[in-house]
């Protein structure tokens, strides 16, 4: 049932399971309770969330709702206490609230500590992590002299703009909260079963009216959907593909992850990697070194770099590189290993390790904290990094150790997420996450070239949209030959193509949109067999990795890209693994790491064999 203050002493039907402890759900509205027990009780009205590592639950009241246990009704002048069960550092941020409401926008620093703030404006409030940015938790803050729970007749998200209660906007961000904080609700390939959406039954009150919730979603979005089949692409790729399926749970952990491989031949899942000696906890993003024996795998929710043999499954060591690493890659030149601490909001907040992590070296300073999806040049030169909090991007350069530019890519709580780069290093490209663009950015220069808006095309109001739209994007790679880039976006479950080839009318344009899965999140490039590249697409929500081929006529053009395939990332009887799966199958999909690493000046230090697999064009994607 919904959390409720014990210092509640009235509220509405919600009508539902018989509900006993607090108070009775009958005909659909809360049953008025004059009684004064809960106060002469001695408490308070207050609601706490604690923090966790556990899928699905990371803002956990202890309370249900058909499975959710992250939302909570009370009064005004609520205390909203978070405290912490977790590995490492979050933030408690107002992703969303009632337009105008007092103590609004509310934000903390990256902490484990508990913090709390009081609600007094009627509405809807969904708390969120900044580092882990689909951790939420939600409050309504209901009046009880008006009919229906109050969402508010307008909302704010915390970037400025504001949205109608019963737009399309407002409603999808309720709709993937609801998907995001009940794993019941993600969409398993696995099942046979159409796609259903537990929304709970409850009248609340937006700028039209009193609306049944529950009726509201299902007939904007509709729900018992059936999920199409997998198929498997026509030309298989060269190697493996490596996806963090990060939600997974296995007997042998208490905290959730594993990483599965994908065999480029055949589409087949042959090895999930738990590391339960570890208690590995949510593996997030993966990169290998420069002859693929070894894959780095980051813990997003804790601080420690995962090192295993990629052919056995071996646990080759655990460092500890800071709090909550988010991403990993290699230099080219040397393959020292550089690591983004995304939690810490120091400014040497980048781990440099030896090769094969056998040391941290040092910490490198990037003028700004929170560093979260980076990437590096062909020539081990250079590192570019989206810096969450500060909403701008670091250029570093390793030949001189000095950062060359901080470039303000947006505005306050934009969250830049993740970048992509030309090969050639020309240019890079900033995926800021809340405020739906794009920026990119000359490496020579430091200026930003262009905002692309990804929601040029979409009305938030009805949700028609007139073009490609992309709402809240997240990875962002550039192709290896510099032709397009592909990104993944998580709020309007969508794929965006974008036209990187210089000197057209659609340079840095999105050209083609496809349907992605809820939670949209990772991408990366792997070679396809004979010539040319996948990019593959991976969703938190979901247990499937889509595979796209963003040049199917191999023209250049990339605005005929297309899904070619879908893959499960579910275990098969003859899955190798180091530990019994035990819920949440193949899911919660975000870091991918194709092998061999095909990327401009990763893939010239292949040994021979990989790169004998390559055409000559993929040997040398640029000329």
């Amino acid at each position: 049932m919904i959390a409720i203050s014990s210092g509640q002493k009235a509220g509405k039907i919600i009508g539902f399971f018989a509900a006993i402890l607090i108070v009775l759900f009958i005909n659909n509205t809360f049953a008025r309770d004059d009684d004064s027990e809960l106060n002469d009780n001695g408490r308070d009205n207050e609601i706490e969330f604690e923090l966790t590592d556990n899928a699905g639950r990371w803002f956990d009241t202890g309370a249900e709702l058909e499975g959710n246990r992250s939302i909570a009704v009370a009064t005004p002048g609520v205390r909203v206490k978070f405290s912490g069960d977790s590995n490492t550092v979050h933030t408690r941020t107002s992703l969303v609230y009632p337009t105008g409401a007092a103590g609004m926008p509310f934000n903390t620093e990256p902490r484990k500590g508990g913090d709390d703030v009081t609600l007094t404006t009627p509405g809807l409030y969904i708390f969120v992590c900044s580092i882990h940015p689909y951790m939420f938790g939600a409050v309504i803050v209901d009046d009880p002299a008006t009919a229906g729970l109050d969402l508010g007749s307008s909302l704010s998200m915390i970037t400025g703009e504001s949205f109608s209660s019963s737009s399309d906007l407002a409603t999808r961000l309720l709709r993937t909260f609801f998907i995001a904080t009940n794993p019941a609700n993600w969409q398993n390939y696995a099942s046979s079963t159409p796609w259903h959406i537990s929304y709970p039954n409850i009248d609340v009150h937006v700028d039209g009216g009193v609306v049944n919730l529950a009726s509201a979603l299902n007939a904007r979005y509709g729900n018992d959907l059936a999920l199409e089949g997998l198929s498997k692409p026509a030309i298989p790729a060269v190697g493996e593909v490596w996806v963090a399926t990060q939600f997974e749970t296995t007997a042998g952990k208490s905290k959730p992850g594993t990483v599965s491989a994908i065999d480029g031949a055949n589409w087949q899942v042959t090895r999930k990697v738990a590391l339960p000696s570890i208690d590995m906890n949510n593996p997030h993003n993966l990169w290998a070194d420069k002859d693929q024996n070894v894959i780095y795998a980051t813990q997003w929710f804790d601080s420690k770099l995962a090192v295993y043999d990629r052919q056995t499954g071996a646990l080759i060591r655990n460092v500890s590189v800071g709090e909550s690493p988010a991403h990993v890659m290699t230099l080219t030149d040397n393959d020292r290993i550089h690591i983004t601490n995304n939690g810490d909001s120091r400014t040497d907040s980048v781990m440099e390790l030896a090769p094969l992590a056998t040391e941290v070296l040092r910490r490198v300073d990037i003028g700004r904290g929170t560093p979260h999806g980076h990437w590096m040049s062909h020539d081990g030169k250079h590192m570019v990094t989206p810096n969450v909090i500060n909403g701008d991007t670091t250029q570093y350069n390793f030949r001189t150790n000095v950062i060359e530019a901080i470039v303000p890519v947006s505005g306050e709580f934009s969250h830049p997420v993740a970048v992509g780069m030309l090969p050639n290093a020309g240019k890079y490209y900033v995926a800021n996450m809340f405020d739906n663009t794009i920026t990119a950015v000359d490496m020579s220069t430091h200026t930003v070239i262009k905002h692309i808006n990804l929601l040029e095309n979409y009305n938030p109001l009805s949700g028609a949209a007139s073009g490609p739209v992309g709402a809240w994007p997240i990875q962002t790679p550039v192709s290896p030959d510099g032709k397009n880039m592909v990104t993944a976006n998580a709020l309007s479950g969508t794929i965006t193509i974008i036209d990187t080839r210089p000197g057209l009318a659609t340079t840095d344009t999105a050209v083609k949109m496809l349907p992605c899965d809820p939670g949209c999140h990772g991408v990366q490039y792997g070679a396809k067999q004979g010539g040319g590249y996948y990019a593959y697409v991976s969703s938190k929500f979901s247990n499937r990795l889509l595979v796209v081929d963003p040049d199917p006529n191999a023209d250049g053009d990339p605005s005929d890209a297309s899904i070619v395939g879908s893959v499960g990332l579910f275990a098969s009887e003859a899955t190798l693994r180091d530990d019994a799966i035990t819920g949440n199958p193949g899911m919660g999909g975000q870091g991918i790491l194709p092998i061999p690493l095909v990327y401009n000046g990763w893939v010239q230090n292949l040994p021979a064999s990989w790169s004998d697999q390559l055409t000559e064009a993929q040997r040398h994607p640029i000329q």
